[in-house]
């Protein structure tokens, strides 16, 4: 599919790594792009934290509270407008398409908030500073990837992000989540000058035909017009993520696609063990699809 609009996440206390990140890669296909701020968690404004005494003390000292919460939400606000304003300003130099917005939501809505600005949009760019944002980095990326249906483009830190690669690694297991992925990145893996499906351990084929595994991917993909080869790999006792990550840099490709599974934690599906990904161990783009 051509990503006509794209999603961004970022903190308010985000460098402008992410941004830059998107907006090069909406630059680079003339797509347009939609920025979402999130500013700090608000503090519940109930009661003091801390023991303030009993009676005309804790009078004093509640209302007091209160009020110095009342005075930073008013200063995050301030602050927030005033870098929506910088962005949108910076954007529009760019000649960009965008639209830039801020929403003021509670730790438990974030999920939401992204899934729901993630259905409208053809590809999220998850950049290094939301994936070291240990609050806002996994409810938006469960959100984004797994709750929206839509693929995510994962920019590590270091990474050269393009929409447009060279060389492309397709990490295939034949399963629903690896066919979405491909699927969703099909118009970069045609228009790519070389796609190498890699299979890890693959399991003979009972199909009855004889066919190579991958063979039914790698038509599928020739018939888009893609240039593919496959390649199947023993793991060795090393975990798949591992093996692609080591064969995508022997192959000189400039991103990774492949399929993102597992049980609802962020960690156990993006950092834990296969056929997830720990982000630390590559700098290529990943491009993945539920």
């Amino acid at each position: 599919m051509e990503f006509k609009s794209i999603f961004c996440v970022t903190g308010a206390d985000h460098s402008d790594e992410d941004l830059t990140t998107a907006a090069g890669l909406c630059a680079e296909v003339g797509a347009h792009l939609s920025v979402l701020i999130i500013p700090p968690p608000l503090l519940l404004m109930s009661s003091p934290p801390l023991e303030w005494g009993t009676g005309r003390a804790q009078a004093i000292a509640v209302p007091n509270y209160r009020f110095q919460q009342i005075e930073k939400f008013s200063q995050d606000v301030t602050r927030m407008e005033r870098r929506s304003a910088d962005i949108l300003k910076r954007l529009k130099a760019m000649s960009l398409s965008c639209d830039v917005d801020t929403d003021y939501c509670d730790p438990a809505s974030l999920g939401e908030v992204a899934r729901q600005r993630a259905l409208c949009a053809d590809l999220t760019i998850v950049g290094a500073d939301l994936l070291n944002d240990e609050t806002l980095g996994p409810p938006v990326v469960n959100g984004c990837l797994f709750d929206s249906g839509r693929p995510v483009l994962i920019v590590p830190k270091g990474a050269k992000a393009t929409l447009s690669p060279r060389r492309v690694l397709v990490g295939w297991d034949s399963r629903v989540e690896a066919s979405r992925a491909v699927r969703e990145a099909l118009s970069l893996l045609s228009a790519a000058e070389e796609v190498c499906v890699a299979m890890v351990d693959p399991k003979a084929q009972n199909n009855g035909k004889g066919a190579q595994s991958g063979a039914d991917i790698a038509a599928y993909l020739t018939r888009h017009g893609a240039r593919v080869s496959v390649d199947l790999l023993k793991s060795a006792g090393k975990s798949a993520a591992t093996v692609l990550t080591q064969h995508a840099a022997d192959t000189c490709a400039d991103m990774i696609v492949m399929g993102a599974y597992g049980s609802r934690g962020l960690r156990e599906r993006i950092f834990g063990g296969p056929p997830s990904w720990s982000f630390e161990k590559t700098t290529l783009p990943l491009f993945l699809a539920r």
